[in-house]
C-alpha cells in the first residue's frame, strides 16, 4: 500500500505470550517507530472514556473494579470462555483502537513503523501496512510463558490461544519471521538484521 507519501509500515503480530514485546522494545532500541494497539486498547477504556461506559452497559458493574476501572482478569474470563461476549466486547474497542492507531502513524515520522497488532490477522489494519512481521514461537513455549505471567491453570492458557488465529494461519500470512523460543541473543540478532532490511526498503 505504499506509495512513499507515509513511512514504510510493518505490522508485528504473534499469539499471546510469543514474545512481541520484547522484539518491539529491541526495534525501538534501534530507533524504529512504534506503535502498539495494546496501549492504546488501555489508553480508551481508561475512567471518563465513552468506551468504558459502553462495557459497563454491555457486560455490567462485574467488569468494573473498585476504583472504576476495567477488571481485566474478570473481563478476560468473561470473554475467553464465550466468543458471543468476546465479539461484543471487539464491537467497542477495535474501531476506536484502529482510529487512533491510524491517528498515531500518520502523526509519527521515521524511515519505518512499527504498528504492533496482536490480532492482525483478523483486523482491518492488515489493510494498512506494507509487510507483516510475525513473532512466532512453539505452543509449549505460549503455554509455559502464560502460566508464568497470567494464566491460572494450563486449561485457561489453552483456552485462551484457542481464541486466537492459529500459528498456521499467522504464519500464511507473514512476509518475515522472528523465531523467539531459543534465548535473546538470537531473537536480538533477528531484529538487527530485519531493522537493516527495513531501513534499505525505506529509503532505497
Amino acid at each position: 500500500m505504499n506509495d512513499r507519501d507515509t513511512p514504510l509500515r510493518i505490522g508485528l503480530t504473534g499469539g499471546i505470550a510469543s514474545g512481541k514485546s520484547t522484539v518491539a522494545d529491541r526495534f525501538a532500541e534501534l530507533g524504529a517507530v512504534i506503535i502498539d494497539t495494546d496501549v492504546i486498547a488501555r489508553e480508551v477504556v481508561e475512567p471518563g472514556q465513552p468506551a468504558l461506559d459502553e462495557i459497563r452497559d454491555a457486560f455490567g458493574d462485574t467488569v468494573i473494579d473498585s476504583d472504576g476501572r476495567l477488571d481485566r482478569l474478570a473481563m478476560r474470563n468473561i470473554v475467553f470462555a464465550d466468543a458471543g461476549a468476546r465479539e461484543r466486547l471487539e464491537g467497542i474497542l477495535h474501531p476506536r483502537i484502529r482510529q487512533e492507531t491510524m491517528r498515531q502513524a500518520d502523526a509519527a515520522a521515521g524511515a519505518y513503523q512499527l504498528l504492533v497488532v496482536p490480532l492482525l490477522v483478523e483486523s482491518p489494519l492488515r489493510d494498512q501496512v506494507d509487510r507483516i512481521l510475525v513473532v512466532d514461537c512453539s505452543e509449549d513455549t505460549q503455554i509455559e510463558r502464560l502460566l508464568a505471567r497470567d494464566a491460572e491453570t494450563e486449561e485457561q492458557a489453552r483456552r485462551i490461544l484457542a481464541a486466537q488465529a492459529s500459528r498456521e494461519t499467522r504464519l500464511a500470512i507473514a512476509d518475515d519471521v522472528i523465531r523467539n523460543d531459543a534465548d535473546l541473543d538470537y531473537t536480538e540478532s533477528q531484529v538487527r538484521a530485519l531493522h537493516t532490511m527495513y531501513l534499505q526498503m525505506a529509503l532505497g
